[in-house]
């Protein structure tokens, strides 16, 4: 096996967040936590089935077709969330109005506001998914997107900016599931916007 193909992903650790934030607990995360481990345990699973495919040379059959889906929910379930745990932080405040992202939200949407209540909203849709602020990065123009399973939905070519994860499993040990506008607003107190910002092109 290649050595690209043998070294394995390894769950990172959060520790700015790991004792909880405003609105989502500890306990929340603990748990958010062991699923974001699972992520990556079958991403490392799939890599090794496929390469056994690959080097039979047994390709094209269903089996193998199967892992190469799964696959890529296993791998963006990994990303995301290092993206989502990445931009969080505790008390992480307000986007400061002389940022560059706070001016070009403002210039596309109208307003900050604007930006906030779309995401807010794309967020709050039926379904589980993920809300992401995405840049184009051939045009520089944001976009809210709603992405349903981790791999489907996905702009070709963009950058994720901000991630909020929505499945009902970031929030439900915290809120009921039928309240997640709650957990919408726990996020949005402990956006850290310093990471954020540092994703623009």
């Amino acid at each position: 096996m290649p050595a690209a193909m043998m070294e394995k992903y390894q769950a990172r650790t959060f520790p700015a967040i790991e004792g909880g934030l405003d609105g989502i607990s500890k306990e929340q995360l603990e748990v958010h936590f062991k699923l974001y481990q699972g992520y990556v345990n079958n991403t490392n699973i799939l890599n090794e089935k496929i390469w056994k495919f690959i080097e039979s040379g047994e390709l094209g059959s269903p089996e193998y077709g199967e892992l190469k889906r799964r696959w890529g929910f296993e791998f963006d379930g990994m990303v995301l969330h290092e993206y989502y745990f990445d931009n969080m932080k505790p008390a992480g405040g307000q986007l400061n109005s002389s940022s560059r992202l706070y001016k070009m939200l403002q210039e596309q949407f109208g307003s900050y506001e604007n930006w906030e209540a779309d995401f807010k909203k794309t967020g709050a849709m039926r379904g589980i998914g993920w809300a992401i602020l995405y840049q184009d990065p051939n045009s520089g123009r944001l976009f809210n997107f709603w992405i349903s399973d981790h791999e489907y939905g996905h702009p070709a070519g963009y950058q994720p900016i901000l991630v909020m994860d929505v499945w009902e499993h970031a929030y439900t040990v915290d809120w009921k599931a039928t309240e997640r506008p709650n957990y919408i607003d726990a996020f949005f107190k402990n956006i850290n916007w310093e990471v954020v910002e540092k994703r623009l092109k």
